[in-house]
């Protein structure tokens, strides 16, 4: 096991070696002559299991990676030279997820999120509010999950150790602001991607009385109430995570909060949505400018939210067909937050792809679309490809161009002006054959086409450059092994499995 050998741990690896192998709970439960609610209990956490019962499930599964241990990592296998088919379902957000989470604190009634990823980086932040005080359930069929939150919270029994591991808890300062003079979070963590300041956050919250202190390791906030009153809040950079957690302060701090220079991304619109459902009054939602009318006293409703679909797992899925030059329909793919994406995959870069006509998402608020990429030969686009916030290409989609423009005719500059390291983990596609030239730290020179081959690497500590590395070796010759890759089932949900279910061949292990 990674880490400790604790009941959430064990029930995450069976349910990953279950869906691996292509079975239901139902068939599980069958295997072991148990009921399909036993099961969903162990793979919630829920129950605690002998070294006896460990081993049944283990030889249900023909799978020998459920072993109680010190310490495991897990890897993927990958056959390659993969050919794709069939459909497949665009996921719900994983950065919308995380901002829900976050946001259930704000309510005091009970919260359901409707379709929210079993990924690590949602098991992060529900170890952190589980262990202040928050009731978390899934329902049956894993698919929802219902947030109860205590009248106060425990801050001091805070999971720490989970709490390191995502950035997301930044944005529990907007919440905690609400109700306590004084807290203290962790710092934030997540992937390696360079140095990233929280000053933005910092100088957003103090409109609201909230003095944070950065030191020994912990930010230390300070809180003094402000009247009912009207904020013009410009934000120093138009980030998604510093809007957010600008609107969760303003949705319960009474009077108006102008923020202008917002993000108007899909994260965020997903918020405004959700806090529009507590009650909030917000104006201007996907525009720059919001409005917020904040409450007088916290909410305490029953509210049920559907998330919407991720264009970035819907770029993922994309990027996995063109590589593999495979014909591929993906569902429910949110186009507002795609259309320069395809925009310079079609008419800069030559790919053939096909759209059926909109409908919306569950939410009421997001355009999908069926999308069917088609086997093409690309060429490299005219012009440098950066990423801008929404409405342009979206920072989080960037590495996937650095695969795209290796299997293209030409040569193709990426400029990530973002973050620091990231354009530098994006060197390991040389490593499958790829001629990929670091000119600086936010500057690549990618030239392709790329012959891949198939080797074994470790996985880089970033999210979305290790995908790019897990689907170039889908195209790779011979057997590929990416070691420790946690990283990316921080931010995807079954995704081997599911590529596997569209011609794939990856096989889980651990070591």
């Amino acid at each position: 096991m990674t880490q400790e050998t604790t009941p959430a741990r064990i029930g995450r690896l069976i349910r990953d070696a279950r869906k691996q192998r292509g079975m239901t709970q139902n068939q599980l439960a069958e295997e072991l002559s148990t009921s399909q609610s036993a099961i969903h209990r162990i793979e919630s956490g829920h129950q605690n299991l002998s070294l006896e019962t460990i081993n049944r499930i283990a030889g249900a599964l023909e799978s020998p990676l459920i072993v109680p241990g010190n310490s495991s990592t897990l890897n993927f296998r990958i056959g390659g030279e993969t050919h794709l088919s069939g459909s497949i379902e665009t996921r719900s957000s994983k950065n919308a997820a995380v901002a829900l989470l976050c946001a259930c604190l704000l309510n005091q009634g009970r919260t359901v999120l409707k379709g929210i990823a079993h990924i690590e980086e949602v098991n992060r932040l529900l170890e952190v509010l589980t262990s202040i005080g928050v009731d978390a359930s899934w329902s049956p069929d894993g698919k929802d999950l219902t947030l109860q939150r205590p009248d106060t919270l425990d801050l001091e029994n805070m999971d720490v150790a989970a709490a390191r591991r995502t950035r997301s808890i930044l944005m529990f300062m907007g919440p905690l602001s609400r109700f306590f003079s004084e807290f203290r979070l962790p710092y934030a963590g997540g992937c390696d991607l360079g140095v990233r300041t929280v000053e933005p956050h910092m100088q957003s919250l103090r409109h609201f009385g909230v003095n944070v202190l950065a030191t020994e390791g912990f930010y230390r906030a300070s809180v003094t109430r402000t009247g009912p009153d009207t904020r013009h809040i410009v934000l120093t950079e138009r980030g998604d995570t510093v809007t957010e957690n600008t609107l969760m302060a303003a949705a319960v701090s009474p009077g108006v909060s102008v923020i202008r220079n917002a993000s108007s991304n899909y994260m965020v619109q997903d918020l405004c949505a959700f806090l529009m459902l507590l009650g909030v009054e917000i104006d201007g939602v996907g525009t720059t400018t919001l409005t917020v009318r904040g409450l007088s006293e916290a909410p305490s409703m029953d509210v049920s939210y559907e998330i919407s679909e991720d264009p970035i797992e819907a770029m993922s899925l994309i990027t996995a067909a063109v590589v593999t030059k495979s014909e591929l329909t993906i569902t429910r793919v949110p186009i507002e937050f795609t259309e320069i994406e395809l925009s310079i995959l079609g008419e800069e870069m030559g790919l053939h792809y096909g759209l059926s006509s909109e409908y919306k998402s569950g939410n009421g608020l997001t355009r999908l679309v069926d999308l069917t990429i088609y086997p093409s030969e690309l060429k490299a686009p005219p012009d440098k490809i950066h990423p801008m916030p929404f409405p342009g290409l979206n920072i989080d989609n960037l590495p996937f161009f650095a695969v795209l423009a290796a299997t293209a005719h030409g040569q193709t500059m990426i400029h990530d002006w973002v973050f620091e390291n990231r354009a530098i983990h994006l060197l390991q596609l040389n490593q499958l054959g790829a001629h990929v030239q670091l000119l600086d730290p936010h500057r690549l020179i990618v030239q392709g086409p790329t012959r891949w081959r198939g080797r074994e690497m470790v996985s880089p500590p970033a999210l979305r450059p290790a995908v790019t590395i897990m689907l170039a070796m889908l195209a790779a010759t011979g057997t590929s092994v990416l070691h420790d890759v946690y990283v990316i089932n921080r931010g995807y949900e079954d995704l081997p499995a599911r590529l596997n279910a569209l011609g794939a061949d990856i096989e889980t292990f651990y070591d």
